[in-house]
């Protein structure tokens, strides 16, 4: 009978790359990837987005801040890297890809894949087991010092010795702890103290120091030596490990009896206190953090079980984040896009205007407005003299009644102090002094006698 659609489960996109992301999350912990890094990108919040190929594929990966910002080195387009990653697959594409956790050279990451290769041959082996351990010597006498005679690790061992408990003898076997046949000759150095231990009887060693100081993986590789491992794990002498600063760990820490965090705290690990209460203190400590440490690791990898099945809220936060990082690209590639276009617009209205330049239209323009002000001057300058013309004649006119003019003819106007004209003799009086304004000059009257039209 055929199924329908009606009859089977039914899923949308999102479900189905939710479900095929928690089948890729549960089946894959961990991978180490190692290709060509290319397509790079720190968007502003962040989070790296970048691709790891090689010749026949690719595969793209997202590291976020949290994790990027404890790199040591600044990745490049081009850089061949190892990155150590999530197997997941981001729902809002559907598109497979890694989530990083650590970023390293591939140079480096060769040289560490070295190391957990034989870290992990060696494990298999049994030769890292409680049980091959040997206990450290309650009381040391003659202590036995395999490190570099002029490096930092020893005189800190002196120092720490000359302080907690001076009377302890101490044998220093001189060797390389850097360069190429430096493990050989720690070896060598390892085996010389069993040698003498055998046949010195009570003057032997109690117990054995390896050190040197802190550095690189590639500086503490003489101490990620096989055969190194093998002799130390077949010394009858206890060996203590102080290789390198807390950080730093080596195959010889894993082989030793005891690994010490520096190489002063393995000397302080050999040497008694003043007082044996404090010395059962420290012991009772590296037992309970030893336990702690195996506990831990215990509940760890119990974690990493449950986080591989649960899926925690951070990864959704991270998932939306890379979301809005890729709608951030989208953004910014669309408004490049427009102001592209607006320019490409511009440029073509610029060139259509610039063919219908109004230039011989204004040059047109230019000629009849300068005939324009010739015509305008012209009949400017015409009405002008019409009007200056005019101007003449009225001024011909005035000029013949001005009162004034009548002087130049002998007549005089009279007018009293307060500059009223005199038409009449019955307005003044006898001894009146009056005011006489002639053509030239004028003068200044009295009057003697006033007659009328009558003859009074």
């Amino acid at each position: 009978m055929a199924i329908t659609a009606a009859e089977t489960d039914i899923l949308s996109p999102s479900q189905l790359n939710r479900q095929a992301r928690s089948l890729l999350e549960s089946h894959f912990s961990f991978v180490w990837v190692e290709g060509e890094l290319s397509n790079f990108a720190r968007p502003s919040s962040g989070h790296w987005y970048f691709t790891l190929k090689d010749d026949k594929a690719q595969v793209r990966c997202a590291m976020f801040k949290n994790y990027n910002q404890r790199l040591r080195f600044s990745p490049n387009n081009g850089d061949q890297v190892r990155l150590r990653a999530r197997v997941s697959l981001y729902e809002g594409r559907g598109e497979f890809q890694l989530i990083g956790e650590f970023l390293e050279p591939a140079g480096a990451g060769a040289l560490q894949a070295r190391f957990e290769a034989l870290r992990d041959q060696l494990r298999h082996e049994g030769l890292f087991d409680a049980s091959k351990k040997k206990p450290l010597p309650q009381s040391v006498v003659h202590l036995a010092v395999i490190t570099s005679p002029t490096g930092a690790a020893l005189q800190d061992i002196l120092h720490v010795l000359a302080r907690r408990n001076p009377a302890i003898r101490v044998s220093i076997l001189p060797v390389p702890v850097q360069g190429e046949g430096a493990a050989a000759k720690i070896v060598e150095a390892l085996n010389d103290a069993n040698e003498y231990a055998k046949h010195r009887g009570d003057c032997d060693f109690d117990a054995v120091i390896l050190a040197r100081g802190g550095g690189s993986l590639e500086d503490l590789w003489a101490f990620n030596d096989e055969a190194l491992a093998r002799a130390i794990v077949a010394s009858e002498l206890p060996v203590v490990s102080g290789v390198g600063h807390e950080v730093d760990v080596t195959i010889a820490d894993f082989a030793a009896d005891v690994r010490a965090p520096t190489p002063s705290a393995a000397a302080e690990l050999l040497s008694e206190d003043r007082e044996e209460l404090l010395a059962q203190l420290e012991l009772s400590r590296k037992r309970l953090s030893r336990a702690i440490q195996h506990r831990l690791e215990r509940a760890r990898l119990a974690l990493e079980s449950q986080r591989a099945r649960l899926k925690h809220p951070g990864d959704r936060l991270r998932e939306q984040s890379q979301r809005l990082d890729e709608l951030e690209n989208r953004l910014q590639r669309a408004i490049k896009q427009r102001l592209d276009q607006l320019q490409r617009e511009q440029l073509l209205r610029s060139e259509r205007l610039l063919a219908r330049s109004p230039t011989r239209r204004i040059a047109l323009s230019r000629e009849h407005i300068e005939r324009q002000v010739i015509a305008l001057e012209t009949a400017m300058g015409q009405k002008l003299a019409w009007h200056r013309q005019a101007l003449e004649r009225r001024e011909q006119v005035l000029r013949s009644l001005n009162p004034l003019a009548i002087l130049e003819r002998g007549y005089a106007i009279l007018s009293d102090d307060q500059g009223a004209v005199v038409k009449n003799s019955s307005e003044v009086a006898t001894e009146q002094t009056l005011n006489a304004r002639l053509a030239a000059g004028s003068l200044k009257l009295r009057v003697e006698e006033t007659t009328n039209e009558l003859g009074d």
